[in-house]
């Protein structure tokens, strides 16, 4: 549907005929980054839109400017439509001499292009500029047919080192193909007659690595088919952008002698960018701090960078650092909160530790309480032992045994009284309890053997 719309904008355009002035074609006020010529690029732009305006100076004294608006989007995948409104130079003969009292018309144009190709770094784009209405006094708005211009151009983008060009090649009719009159004749009417139907233009845009934060500085320069033009993009934010230049600047010699359609000029703009919502960001490489960098000119210069969500990158830009600070906080909080957990649990294995040694210390002192208790009845013991209250010496041993049943000497004590009872198989028993709680104790031993060899008295057991 679209493909036959523009086949029928363009029967209309060839079959009106109209009296018309030279159009303008002002430097930086068509569609993409180039001075006059079209563009083509590989990937989507990463722009809601563009918009800015440009002025060609060709004459100081007495002045002498052509000057424009412009406005440029990408509607769909591969289709761009551009709108322009200029104001041409004065190109009577009398305008040299700053006597001319022509009222220069103000023409609106519309620019529609679709990239009908792509493959790698290749891409083919084809369309048409400068349908052109001129608001002619008197007569009102009027088509002018002769500055329509189809064209179709190939481009080619490059990554070299930290530079990128974009290159572009192509051929149009109409006002693209039109060339000035000799350089000796002065045009005497307010008529333009283009001479041919179709001709050629190249042209680059050479990114460098400088101002890279906001987008690098571009080094424009082409040939539009009537003379060269060169130029400077100046990037003042991420966003914004100051356009200068020459235009054909082969012809700067007669720039006080003559003038044509085709005069050089100085040229200067501004044009502003607004990235789209939600378009993925890349970063800068190399970059010491990495900082998401919008570029007008991805897709149209080579360089490989995007633009995030966002209606200014440079807000964009600031936020993205406030949201790396919150990062960088919340990393910190986290730390923050593992060391806690890691103090919390020392602080607890602490307490185990000390609740673990206070037991151990309790479990001390109620041993060595038992201990003590135990070695006080044994005392005891020993005392009715030696008294000859057997009977007496065993309650208290057995007191002895009851408060610490692992006491060797307690069982060899009641064996002991066991023995002077005459009880010789539980003094046995007693004595082996003994020996095997305490295989150190030779005193047990040397009884037993000598119960085992029958050489064992009442009289000879001692007590210690």
């Amino acid at each position: 549907m679209k493909r036959k719309q523009l086949i029928l904008v363009a029967i209309l355009c060839f079959g009106i005929t109209t009296t018309g002035w030279g159009s303008a074609r002002i430097a930086y006020t068509r569609p993409g980054h180039m001075m006059k010529i079209p563009f083509s690029s590989v990937g989507r732009s990463p722009y809601l839109f563009r918009a800015g305006f440009g002025l060609e100076i060709h004459n100081l004294n007495p002045m002498n400017t052509a000057k424009g608006v412009c406005f440029d989007t990408e509607l769909g995948k591969n289709f761009h439509l551009g709108f322009s409104a200029v104001t041409g130079a004065d190109t009577t003969a009398l305008s040299v001499l700053g006597q001319t009292q022509v009222q220069i018309p103000v023409e609106f144009g519309f620019h529609l292009q679709q990239r009908v190709y792509t493959y790698n770094d290749i891409s083919i784009s084809a369309g048409v500029q400068d349908i052109v209405f001129q608001n002619i006094e008197g007569e009102g708005l009027r088509l002018n047919p002769d500055e329509l211009s189809f064209f179709t151009v190939i481009n080619s983008e490059k990554k070299i080192g930290t530079y990128a060009m974009k290159t572009f090649m192509g051929f149009g009719t109409g006002s693209i193909a039109s060339t000035s009159p000799d350089t000796a004749t002065i045009a005497t009417d307010t008529t333009n007659s283009t001479g041919i139907s179709a001709g050629v233009f190249l042209g680059f845009i050479l990114k460098t690595p400088y101002f890279t934060d906001w987008g690098g500085l571009d080094l424009v320069g082409e040939f539009d088919g009537t003379g060269v033009n060169v130029g400077l993009r100046i990037p003042l934010t991420s966003d914004y952008r100051l356009n200068v230049g020459f235009t054909h600047i082969e012809k700067l010699p007669d720039w006080d002698t003559k003038y044509w359609n085709g005069h050089p000029g100085i040229t200067l703009g501004i044009d502003m960018s607004v990235p789209k919502k939600g378009q993925g960001g890349s970063l800068f490489q190399g970059a010491s701090t990495p900082t998401p960098v919008p570029s007008d000119i991805i897709g149209e210069t080579g360089m490989p960078i995007e633009t995030p969500s966002g209606l200014d990158s440079t807000l964009l830009a600031a936020d993205f650092a406030v949201n790396s600070i919150k990062d960088s906080i919340s990393m910190m909080n986290n730390e923050m909160r593992n060391l806690i957990i890691q103090l919390s649990a020392k602080e607890q294995e602490s307490q185990f530790l000390e609740k673990a040694l206070k037991t151990i210390r309790l479990d001390n002192n109620i041993a060595e309480k038992k201990a003590n208790e135990a070695m006080r009845h044994l005392s005891r013991s020993l005392r009715y032992f030696y008294s000859g209250d057997y009977r007496g010496a065993l309650k208290e041993v057995e007191a002895a045994i009851d408060v610490n049943p692992g006491l060797a000497l307690a069982y060899a004590r009641r064996g002991s009284i066991y023995y002077k009872l005459g009880d010789i198989q539980r003094a046995t028993i007693d004595w082996n309890l003994a020996l095997r709680l305490d295989p150190e104790y030779d005193d047990v031993r040397n009884i037993l053997k000598a119960l085992h060899e029958n050489r064992l008295k009442t009289t000879s057991i001692t007590e210690e």
